[in-house]
């Protein structure tokens, strides 16, 4: 088994990405995204999804239509990153971390399980710092035979370069993801997603 990892600066793309691979033959049990919701366009009361780790009936709906694992999503907080809407087995990851008030809390339990399933440190923390800011990740355990055609269903849903992303959050003297640090405001991730999503040329 191999986990192969994107993400994306906007919903839509992490959720055409989990559809695709789904699609594809990745069990929904075998992926998983994070979503941020500090702008909570992700209502519970849209949708009468429950917080918390056993959240998540009636969320799929709102937030996508789609059956398979997005209509599993629920809204949990994660420190440092804030409300965010998850489901798949990152998110019972940091649910249990949570729940479990372990040192470091959930983002230290979404980051652990990265690494632990064979994501680079380096890579989870820009992961991190990535849903912090405003982002999706979508992550699937595939096996060795399909990661090639997984990652290209990631590449091709318009994910994060994240080379040229770190490169980024570094200029502006980041270093690694830090849960002790305040979640963005809506205000601040309109402005990341603005930086990063430009208008159209006409």
């Amino acid at each position: 088994m191999k986990t192969v990892t994107g993400l994306f600066d906007d919903y839509a793309d992490a959720s055409s990405a989990v559809s695709a691979l789904e699609s594809a033959g990745v069990p929904s049990n075998d992926i998983s995204i994070v979503s941020n919701n500090a702008d909570d366009r992700y209502s519970t009361n849209q949708s009468g999804a429950r917080t918390g780790a056993e959240s998540g009936a009636g969320l799929g709906a709102v937030v996508g239509g789609a059956g398979g694992l997005l209509a599993g999503l629920g809204i949990m907080a994660i420190p440092g990153v804030g409300p965010v809407v998850a489901a798949g087995w990152l998110a019972a990851t940091a649910a249990g971390a949570v729940a479990g008030a372990v040192a470091g809390g959930a983002a230290g339990g979404i980051i652990g399980a990265l690494t632990d399933s064979g994501v680079s440190e380096e890579d989870a923390n820009l992961y991190a710092e990535g849903v912090r800011r405003g982002g999706s990740l979508v992550t699937a355990k595939v096996d060795d035979a399909l990661a090639p055609e997984a990652e290209a269903i990631l590449r091709r849903s318009n994910w994060v370069d994240p080379v040229q992303r770190r490169a980024a959050y570094k200029e502006e003297g980041w270093t690694r993801f830090d849960d002790s640090l305040d979640p963005y405001a809506p205000d601040q991730i309109e402005e990341e997603r603005n930086r990063y999503h430009r208008p159209p040329t006409v």
